[in-house]
C-alpha cells in the first residue's frame, strides 16, 4: 500500500482528532507550532482541518513516545525517513527492547526549565487545572522519564527546600507533593508490562512517610521493562518476612530520608538476609552522611536518583555478595538498652522543667519524640556524632523561620540535665554528645 492510499483529504476538526487520538489539544497545538508536524489546512473560517494522514502521523508520534523517545527526536526520525524517500506510516521503526532499555533523554535548551519554572509556580498559587496544562505540555514534549526526573523530581526538591529556607508554607508544599504523587502514581500504573526476568520490591522502611523518590524508581524500573512491586510508606519490620515469602522478590529496595529511618534498615536488611534476599538501599540521609553507609548491610544505590536504575540493572544481571556492615561498639549496645528502659522518664522530666518556665507543651512534646527517635538512632548506628546534621538541618530551620534560637539549646539544655539525672554511666555516649552541642554553642556566642 503506497502513501497515496491513505487519505489526505481535510476532514476532521480538532475535536474529532482529539477524540481519536487521546493527545491534550494544547499539546497537538506545540507540536504543530515548535515542529510543524502534523500541518492540518484551515478552512474558511479559520479553524483547524485535518486528514486521516494527519491523524495517524499524531498517532505514529505517540507510539514513538510510548518507546521512550522525546518529542522533538520522534519528529527528527520521521523527517529522516522521509529523507531516505519513505513514508514513515509505512516504514519500519525501532521500538524500545530488552537490549535498548529506556534511558532518561536529555533536556533540550532551556523549555524544560521553563516549564519546571510554570508548574511550579502554579503549585505555589494553589492552580490545579494550570498545573494539570502545563504538565500534559511537557509529555507533550518530551518522554515520560525526563518529565518525571527534570520536571517532577526537581520541582518537588525545590519546594521543599523553599519551605526549609522559609520561603513556602507547608500547605504550599502539602499540594505541590500531592500533584507530583497523583501524576507518579498514573505513570505507574500506565508503564508497559514486564519484559525481564526478575522481580524487585520497591518499599519506605518503618516509619519513613516520604515517598516521591520510591515512587519515581518504580516508574523509571518499569520503563525499563523490570517487574516491580511498589509497598509504599512505612513498611513494618514485622510483616516484612511475610511479604517476601509471598512475593518471592530478588532484590528488596528501600528509601530512607531520616536518621532514625535509615536505623530501621538494620533490622528490616536481617529480616532479609535470613530470606536470603539482598537489600539495596539509598536516600538523602546518605548523601548527607556519607559514613552511614557502612552500618548498612546492603548495597548502596548511588546519590543521584537517575543513575540508580542502572546500578539496579546491574545486581540484577550480575548479583554481588551483600556488603557487610560494620559492627556496632559494645558500648553504643549498652548505652542504646539502657536509653530504650530511661527516655519515658526524661521525657516526662523535661517536659515538667520547660512547662514550669513557659514552654508550651505540645512543641516540647514534639520535640521530646523527635530527639528520642534520633538518639536511639544514632546509637543503633553506632556514633552519635550521626546526630550532628540533624541539629544542624533544625538550626538552620529555626534561623530561617526567623525563631529564637536560644530555643532549642534550652531545650538540649533541659533534656542534657535530666538524661544525667536519670542515667548511670551507661548513658556516657548520649550524656556527652548532649554536653558537646550545648558547650559548642556556649563557644559562639
Amino acid at each position: 500500500m503506497g502513501r497515496s492510499m491513505i487519505r489526505e483529504e481535510p476532514l476532521f476538526n480538532l475535536k474529532a482528532v482529539i477524540r481519536q487520538t487521546g493527545l491534550k489539544p494544547d499539546t497537538l497545538r506545540a507540536w504543530e507550532r515548535r515542529y510543524g508536524l502534523p500541518a492540518p489546512e484551515r478552512s474558511s473560517g479559520g479553524h483547524r482541518l485535518y486528514s486521516q494522514r494527519d491523524i495517524d502521523s499524531i498517532k505514529w508520534l505517540m507510539a514513538r513516545q510510548r518507546e521512550g523517545l522525546s518529542i522533538k527526536r520522534a519528529v527528527d526520525l520521521w523527517r529522516q525517513i522521509e529523507a531516505d524517500g519513505r513514508d514513515p506510516l509505512r516504514a519500519a521503526t525501532p521500538v524500545a527492547t530488552q537490549a535498548s532499555p529506556v534511558t532518561v533523554p536529555a533536556a533540550v535548551g532551556d523549555t524544560i526549565a521553563d516549564l519546571r519554572q510554570e508548574w511550579m509556580d502554579a503549585c505555589l498559587a494553589y492552580n490545579e487545572q494550570r498545573a494539570e496544562q502545563i504538565m500534559n505540555q511537557a509529555f507533550g514534549l518530551y518522554s515520560p522519564e525526563t518529565v518525571a526526573v527534570e520536571l517532577v523530581q526537581k520541582v518537588v526538591a525545590k519546594i521543599g527546600d523553599g519551605w526549609y529556607r522559609g520561603e513556602v508554607t507547608v500547605q504550599q508544599e502539602h499540594f505541590c507533593s500531592s500533584l507530583a504523587i497523583r501524576r507518579l502514581e498514573a505513570l505507574v500504573m500506565g508503564a508497559p508490562p514486564p519484559s525481564r526476568p526478575g522481580r524487585i520490591l520497591v518499599a519506605c522502611p518503618p516509619q519513613e512517610q516520604h515517598i516521591v523518590g520510591p515512587l519515581l524508581l518504580t516508574f523509571l524500573l518499569r520503563r525499563r521493562g523490570w517487574e516491580v512491586v511498589y509497598l509504599g510508606a512505612n513498611v513494618p519490620a514485622a510483616q516484612l518476612e511475610t511479604t517476601v515469602a509471598v512475593a518471592n522478590p530478588d532484590l528488596v529496595i528501600m528509601a530512607a530520608q531520616q536518621l532514625h529511618t535509615a536505623a530501621t534498615l538494620i533490622t528490616m536488611a536481617e529480616v532479609l538476609q535470613r530470606e536470603g534476599v539482598p537489600l539495596a538501599y539509598g536516600g538523602l540521609i546518605f548523601n548527607l552522611v556519607p559514613d552511614l553507609r557502612r552500618r548498612i548491610p546492603g548495597h548502596f544505590l548511588g546519590e543521584r536518583l537517575e543513575a540508580v536504575p542502572q546500578a539496579v540493572e546491574s545486581l540484577m544481571v550480575a548479583p554481588r555478595p551483600v556488603p557487610a556492615a560494620e559492627p556496632v561498639p559494645e558500648a553504643y549496645r549498652r548505652a542504646r538498652a539502657h536509653f530504650e528502659d530511661r527516655h519515658s522518664l526524661i521525657e516526662a522530666h523535661v517536659l515538667q522543667r520547660l512547662h514550669d518556665i513557659g514552654y508550651t507543651d505540645n512543641h516540647v512534646a514534639l520535640a521530646n519524640r523527635e530527639l528520642t527517635l534520633n538518639i536511639d538512632a544514632a546509637l543503633a548506628l553506632g556514633d552519635m556524632e550521626y546526630l550532628g546534621t540533624d541539629i544542624e538541618w533544625v538550626t538552620g530551620l529555626i534561623q530561617n523561620h526567623h525563631l529564637p534560637a536560644e530555643a532549642l539549646y534550652s531545650y538540649l539544655g533541659a533534656y542534657r540535665d535530666t538524661a544525667r539525672e536519670q542515667m548511670d554511666a551507661r548513658g556516657q555516649p548520649v550524656i556527652a554528645w548532649l554536653g558537646k552541642m550545648l558547650d559548642g554553642n556556649e563557644a559562639t556566642e
